[in-house]
């Protein structure tokens, strides 16, 4: 089992994390909240089944932990919701930061604030298929949902997002 956790940190590891710090907005929060996918992994490795890809498994272990943590804390809307200052978090990783590409392009930076405007539902859907670059098909797994729903969803997150981004745009006078 040491190896087979291992091997799953290694590949696994950044995916759970960034996963997690989009829905949280909060390092430490996050950072908690996967040694909780952890914690889980460990107790239901057994029970996998490989009926859908190990990545697939561990974010919807991910997802639950998160929709865990906001049932506890009872603060779902204002957690998913609230707006942050990405300048706020210095997060320690490879790839760019959301800082870094916050900075390297404001488009960018106006489509993360505009994705706080977005339902819950299209805030995972647009984390799962674009950030975390999965199918529909993946994402329809991990949320519990048809493929159709992913798909609906997903459109309709496009459409708001830009809609947004063309308001916020011509609110600040760049239209």
């Amino acid at each position: 089992m040491d190896s087979v956790f291992k091997e799953i940190y290694t590949k696994h590891h950044q995916d759970i994390f960034h996963f997690l710090f989009y829905l949280v907005k909060n390092r430490e929060l996050a950072e908690d909240l996967v040694q909780e996918v952890y914690i889980r992994v460990l107790k239901s490795y057994d029970r996998f089944e490989g009926k859908s890809t190990l990545k697939t498994w561990l974010l919807s272990i991910a997802r639950n932990v998160a929709i865990d943590h906001f049932r506890k804390e009872n603060t779902l809307k204002n957690k998913l919701f609230s707006r942050t200052d990405w300048k706020d978090y210095d997060i320690q990783d490879k790839r760019p930061i959301p800082e870094e590409v916050v900075i390297e392009n404001e488009t960018i930076g106006l489509l993360y604030r505009c994705l706080d405007l977005c339902t819950v539902d299209q805030r995972v859907v647009i984390i799962c298929r674009y950030i975390q670059d999965l199918s529909i098909s993946e994402t329809a797994e991990i949320l519990g949902w048809t493929e159709s729903k992913v798909k609906t969803t997903q459109h309709r997150a496009i459409k708001a997002l830009k809609k947004q981004m063309n308001r916020l745009l011509e609110k600040e006078g760049e239209i």
